[in-house]
């Protein structure tokens, strides 16, 4: 056996205080709960590379307009030098690929391909941002009125959810934009088909974020901090947006930024079959649509605004994933 240490007397009658007075703050002081997700979503090396993206994508959107005056980019302007008349495809190699038109120029009509990409990004992130807030706003309130209340009140909300869901969203969505194609309360134009697609994709998708704010309320409802504001005489209302609703901003932020795809999707669904963006504006759907008859003749004409889809909805749902895991207080 080994003899015991022996401690001076000095040493054994040191507080606590003073062991701890040598120590940095920096090795002592906590860290608060955005910090660790922050801390998290870095070490999600492609979550990182999808914000990154989203971030550029947003830029470009917001600055379409700055961006084609300062460069000279005209979307709609045609270039009938650079199209073969007998083919109708466009001079040269890759599309009609030169400085003057680096993703090469659209068949038929000459139109540069990076302008109309740099101006339909405006209209699908305009769309697809306005229509998941607009279910997000829904679908929140909806869903967390029905997880804290319960009894009748959720039985109402959740049978509306079912109605909802039972509607054929995509046939409905060419139903109404069809029908208001030529004006709808003074509207007309790009504004009103805007509006449209905004209105129809997000008010029949709120159910999906409805039922996960319901579950979660059900869940928040019987922790401490809620029985202790009802024991010190807080009403629902209070209840819901000062105590419920900032424990739910998570979740929230991690579906809308997975929807978001969804809703870039449709509305690219939408302008392929005709009832969406029309043109002449520019809209990655649209020229989707468009190159369905002339793809034979030029093949880059398809691959580019599938090309812009693609790595927009991939960036966001990378986004979406990272999000999930940093907020998420089981990952690892």
């Amino acid at each position: 056996m080994t003899a015991p240490i022996e401690t001076t007397g000095a040493e054994a009658e040191t507080p606590p205080e003073a062991v701890l007075a040598g120590v940095k703050k920096a090795q002592i002081e906590g860290r608060s709960l955005s910090q660790i997700a922050w801390t998290r979503f870095k070490r999600d090396k492609l979550a990182v590379a999808g914000g990154v993206v989203v971030i550029l994508l947003v830029l470009m959107a917001v600055l379409a307009k700055p961006i084609e005056w300062a460069f000279g980019l005209d979307p709609n302007q045609f270039h009938q030098d650079l199209i073969d008349p007998a083919l109708l495809a466009p001079k040269g190699s890759w599309g009609g690929m030169s400085w003057d038109h680096p993703l090469g120029v659209e068949p038929q009509y000459g139109r540069d391909m990076l302008a109309r990409i740099i101006e339909g990004s405006w209209v699908s992130l305009l769309v697809a941002g306005g229509a998941t807030l607009l279910s997000v706003i829904i679908g929140t309130v909806l869903g967390v009125v029905a997880g804290y209340y319960g009894g009748w009140v959720d039985s109402a909300i959740s049978r509306l959810m079912d109605t909802f869901l039972a509607f054929p969203l995509l046939l409905f969505a060419i139903a109404i934009s069809a029908s208001v194609q030529d004006g709808f309360f003074g509207f007309n134009g790009l504004p009103l088909r805007i509006g449209v697609l905004i209105f129809v994709i997000g008010f029949f998708s709120w159910p999906y974020i409805g039922r996960i704010v319901r579950a979660q309320t059900m869940s928040l409802a019987r922790r401490e901090f809620v029985e202790a504001a009802t024991s010190m005489g807080a009403r629902g209302p209070y209840i819901l947006f000062r105590e419920l609703l900032p424990n739910l901003v998570a979740p929230v932020i991690v579906y809308s930024t997975l929807i978001i795809p969804t809703n870039i999707l449709f509305e690219a669904a939408l302008s392929f079959l005709g009832v969406g963006i029309a043109p002449p504006q520019a809209s990655w759907g649209g020229m989707l649509s468009n190159a369905v008859d002339l793809y034979t003749a030029d093949p880059q004409f398809m691959f580019v605004p599938g090309l812009a889809i693609f790595i927009t909805v991939l960036a966001f749902n990378l986004l979406g994933d990272g999000l999930r895991d940093a907020l998420d207080p089981r990952s690892k």
